[in-house]
């Protein structure tokens, strides 16, 4: 049936998929406001989706809105890795489950690309403030059962994580989306389990980069690269973030810029900023 409807219709149905997916609920009237159709059309839109997948959403009267099911199946495809961007970006339209035209641009494979529905049940949780119990496998302890509040999901560069109160450990901390393989929604969380209590989220921190002193030739070709202005890059980062963007540039964090190698093409003229800044052994080159 989807092949015989228009491209603005399966718009439509596409954003009412991705809604019910990663927010768990949808407005009629969200429809509305996205892409400026009356009160007929959106009410046509919501019928044939569920013509297209009956089991899909129940509406509750007195909430006026439309709610996923435990038996949910995505209509649309939502390819992982290009929803995650989406979410990173604020780009929750569902368009891209259309069936996109395949431009001619490559980018370097992801480590991991995670399972879409484990993605979507964490947006959920953190859009309704909700703990969830999950399955998680870690390097140090294996596979094993947790309850975490989540309240952010980042690209650190190589692979997506979730920030989330750890209530096992009692402290916020960062679990890899991959190796989570369960999410259960469970009640809301604590105040003490949100975002406003992470300290290390919350807190930003100036970074000074500067074109490696020793490893750089032609200092200049650095300074365009990175954009600086009098040969200094000056970015504020989330405490939290700070090691995982240190990594992903090869910013030399020693103290007077001695690693070698063609790699370390930027120097941490600040070093001192890291100061009580956890999670920054994979800094190259920190030490405490």
């Amino acid at each position: 049936m989807l092949d015989t409807l228009g491209f603005a219709q399966k718009q439509r149905l596409a954003y009412i998929d991705f809604c019910l997916l990663f927010k768990g609920a949808i407005y009629r009237q969200d429809l509305i406001n996205r892409f400026e159709v009356g009160l007929s059309a959106s009410s046509k839109d919501f019928s044939l989706y569920k013509t297209l997948a009956p089991n899909n959403l129940r509406y509750h009267t007195a909430e006026k809105r439309y709610f996923q099911t435990e038996q949910f199946q995505p209509v649309f495809e939502h390819d992982a890795t290009r929803t995650l961007v989406k979410l990173a970006n604020d780009i929750s339209d569902g368009f891209d489950a259309i069936g996109d035209v395949d431009y001619p641009v490559e980018s370097p494979s992801n480590l991991n690309v995670p399972n879409i529905f484990i993605v979507a049940r964490l947006v959920q949780a953190i859009l309704n403030n909700k703990a969830v119990s999950v399955i998680y496998t870690s390097l140090s302890s294996g596979s094993g059962a947790r309850e975490l509040v989540p309240h952010s999901i980042v690209d650190n560069g190589l692979r997506w994580h979730v920030r989330a109160f750890d209530r096992k450990s009692q402290s916020f901390r960062d679990f890899v989306l991959t190796r989570i393989s369960k999410v259960t929604l469970k009640e809301a969380g604590k105040e003490s389990e949100q975002a406003p209590a992470d300290q290390e989220w919350q807190r930003r921190i100036p970074l000074q980069l500067v074109p490696h002193p020793k490893n750089v030739k032609h200092a200049t070709a650095i300074e365009m690269d990175y954009g600086m202005e009098n040969s200094q890059l000056l970015i504020n980062v989330r405490a939290a973030m700070a090691g995982y963007l240190l990594r992903r540039w090869n910013v030399d964090c020693t103290e007077r810029g001695v690693l070698e190698g063609a790699e370390y093409q930027l120097w941490l003229q600040n070093r001192f900023t890291l100061d009580k800044v956890d999670n920054l052994a994979i800094a190259p080159g920190y030490v405490n």
